[in-house]
């Protein structure tokens, strides 16, 4: 893949001089009106880490990385309410700073800093001149479209129709029914061979971009394999046999209002190209809309409150519309409410007021209830991993009381994830591995009607790199040229396939006549439920054969799952009773482990309510130590690590003074064997009708596994017929 510049990471507060390529009435206004804000710093709106006052001190948006090797210091800057991105690794966060009152309640914490892009606005300058460089090396890129720079949202559009138009035998458009708050079509496309005849029967593949508005990679990658099927199929003999199989349903820009606004007020406009109307008198050449490419969330002002069409300009008001709206990743009915999704409008992962409380969620839920989506993926950037469920750790305590546990069908989906991680080259992991989630979209779509779904997170360390960037992540570069996201979309497409991962019903009906399963459930958010259903339905033909192939009938958030119970009586303990270390030093343990434990508790006590922290690493052959384990609490709190699947060898415990003055302390290492539990689980039929004219012929109840072959008797439908 493409290595960025270096001078993504320099600040370029100057800002060379960028030509406008596309010129729109809109962008002129938003540059007088951009231009006058800025004088009465109305573009310096207070953020949720700042008071209601507004920042007159002019900032540069930032993206900074901040060190974070305690959990409380995570825990710390999350509550600060700023802009944290998907880029969290152990030890550290990046986060995007609007305003100068950001980075100030950042710099309170004490935690380390490093500035990694210093001025947002100028670093998107210099990749529009990238981009334009790019453009005018190459002509045409490798990429299936040719395109050579990001899309704008009547771009999207103009190439659904265009697609569907040129190729009405494979390609269908479609607008889904709910318009977004600020009254614009959600669009997409349908791909496949006979798309424009009735359902048969073939397995879904749905693929989407654009939940989080400036995540302009999320919909290219999106709209590629979208050109690229339509322009291969009949040429390319493994997409050809995949579209005779399967349906492809692609929606590139699931939330056209945030990403609208993050593609318009985040362009330049060339104020030399304004000479009459310039309010600078042309003493400025490149004028940038600040903070409007960085937008993540939806056009939501007010919870339950529709907006009039054309209002969510409202959103220039806080910085990078940050302030406001509902992040649809977090919307999703799945575990709905539960960790990682924020109760708080201001904050950047607000669930909303509601499980699918948003329009935009509801058309992707909508769509999940009428088809039998066997596969899907939803593209989002940065960070170079693929996440599949569940959206919190498996010993988290869940809507029933139990463990949430591991999702009944891990081990499938990570050898499938590891299989398109190996075009990528991106991390294969839980979802939670990143960071708690619930509310994700995967999460809801798997457990509530048992398709695999998965993220990408495209793309090492920026939300919109340069294009050419965008080239390699789809088309894979370095050592994964010629494969890349496009070879791990066509191993999704191939799953989605893949009858040993659904039911298949078989049988004989009626020519012409319907088939329909239906089911009614609840599905539990993170407190409670709501009612939820399943609906679909497929035409027989000519033949009058039924090759129907479905999702299993069993929900898995309903099927049983394992989950760990640790023993009372532990297999082995230490303690130790040491004088505390003075301040900033610490104290070494040698714990040695003759075999592998399931669960090793590890506890520090002491008597005054100050500041220890523990960390735990395991010793080398060669005498070099790993981390494994760490607890640094907010003062007064306890430290304790758990070790989980430990491996036999020798450990050292490290207790570390952070700002104590407590004369000794009391550390216990235990280890505990663990028993496998299964939640109880049921199991869960679907209703299935045949019908033809209008009138129910036969009903039938249909229970099928996943990987079955279901034979149905429908001799009463047809001697009815």
């Amino acid at each position: 893949m493409t290595t960025p510049s270096t001078s993504a990471h320099t600040p370029d507060t100057a800002g060379t001089p960028v030509r406008s390529r596309r010129r729109r009435p809109f962008a002129l206004a938003a540059a007088a009106l951009a231009t006058a804000a800025l004088g009465a710093g109305l573009l310096a709106q207070p953020s949720p880490a700042t008071s209601a006052t507004p920042d007159p001190t002019p900032f540069a948006p930032q993206l900074v990385e901040v060190s974070t090797p305690r959990d409380a210091d995570r825990e710390l800057v999350r509550s600060l309410g700023l802009d944290i991105t998907e880029h969290v690794g152990h030890d550290d966060a990046q986060v995007v700073l609007h305003t100068a009152s950001d980075l100030q309640a950042l710099r309170s914490t004490g935690l380390d800093i490093d500035v990694k892009i210093a001025d947002l606005g100028a670093r998107d300058r210099e990749i529009a001149e990238l981009d334009a460089a790019y453009a005018e090396r190459v002509g045409r890129s490798p990429l299936p479209s040719g395109r050579t720079g990001y899309r704008s949202l009547a771009d999207y559009n103009s190439e659904l129709r265009t697609l569907a138009r040129t190729n009405r035998k494979i390609v269908k458009f479609f607008t889904l029914e709910r318009p977004t708050l600020d009254g614009r079509p959600v669009n997409g496309i349908e791909i496949g061979a006979g798309v424009r005849g009735p359902e048969t029967g073939k397995p879904v593949f749905l693929i989407m971009g654009l939940h989080h508005a400036r995540e302009w990679p999320s919909g290219e990658n999106t709209m590629e394999f979208a050109h690229d099927l339509v322009k291969n199929f009949g040429k390319d003999r493994r997409i050809t046999r995949l579209l005779r199989q399967a349906r492809v349903i692609v929606v590139p820009v699931v939330n056209p209002d945030g990403f609208h606004f993050s593609r318009t007020h985040g362009e330049y406009v060339d104020l030399r190209d304004l000479n009459e109307i310039d309010p600078l008198e042309g003493t400025t050449s490149v004028l940038a809309t600040p903070g409007r490419a960085y937008m993540r969330k939806n056009c939501r002002l007010v919870d339950g409150v529709d907006i009039p069409d054309g209002t969510c300009f409202a959103n220039l008001l806080t910085p990078g519309g940050f302030g406001l709206g509902t992040d649809l990743n977090r919307n999703y009915g799945g575990f709905w409410g539960g960790p990682g999704a924020s109760t708080t409008p201001a904050e950047p992962d607000y669930r909303g007021a509601s499980a699918f409380s948003e329009p935009e969620t509801q058309n992707i839920r909508d769509l999940a209830r009428s088809l039998h989506i066997t596969m899907l993926i939803t593209n989002h950037t940065y960070s170079n991993l693929v996440l599949r469920p569940n959206g919190v750790a498996p010993t988290t305590i869940g809507h029933d009381g139990l463990p949430v546990g591991d999702a009944p069908d891990e081990r499938a989906m990570k050898r499938l994830g590891a299989r398109m991680a190996k075009q990528n080259g991106y991390a294969n992991q839980h979802s939670w591995q990143l960071y708690d989630t619930t509310g994700g979209t995967e999460d809801y779509t798997y457990n509530a009607f048992g398709g695999f779904g998965y993220t990408f997170e495209i793309g090492p360390d920026e939300f919109h790199p340069p294009y050419e960037e965008v080239v390699d992540e789809y088309l894979g570069g370095g050592r994964y040229d010629g494969k890349g996201n496009r070879e791990a979309y066509l191993i999704a497409l191939e799953h989605a396939v893949d009858t040993k991962f659904s039911g298949v019903l078989k049988g004989r009906a009626p020519k012409g006549a319907t088939l329909r399963l239906q089911k009614k459930f609840r599905t539990p958010t993170w407190s409670s439920s709501f009612a939820d259903f399943s609906d679909t339905s497929m035409r027989v033909g000519r033949s009058g054969k039924v090759s129907w192939i479905v999702n299993p009938s069993t929900r898995p958030v309903v099927e049983p799952r394992p989950y760990e119970v640790t023993r009372k009586t532990p297999e082995f303990s230490e303690s130790w009773t040491e004088p505390v270390p003075v301040p900033l030093d610490h104290t070494d343990h040698e714990l040695v482990v003759d075999e592998a434990t399931d669960v090793i508790e590890i506890d520090l006590d002491w008597a005054l309510p100050d500041d220890l922290d523990l960390e735990v690493y395991l010793k080398r052959a060669n005498g070099s130590l790993t981390e494994v384990g760490s607890s640094g609490n907010a003062p007064a709190e306890k430290e304790h690590v758990t070790l989980v699947d430990a491996a036999a060898g020798t450990y050292v415990i490290r207790v570390i003074n952070y700002a104590s003055a407590t004369p000794t302390y009391d550390l216990t290492a235990e280890g505990f064997d663990t028993i496998t539990r299964f939640t109880k689980g049921k199991k869960e039929r679907y209703l299935l009708t045949c019908s033809k004219g209008g009138k129910v012929l036969q009903k039938m109840p249909v229970y099928v596994e996943r990987g079955q072959v279901k034979k149905l008797n429908l001799a009463q439908c047809r001697r009815r017929a």
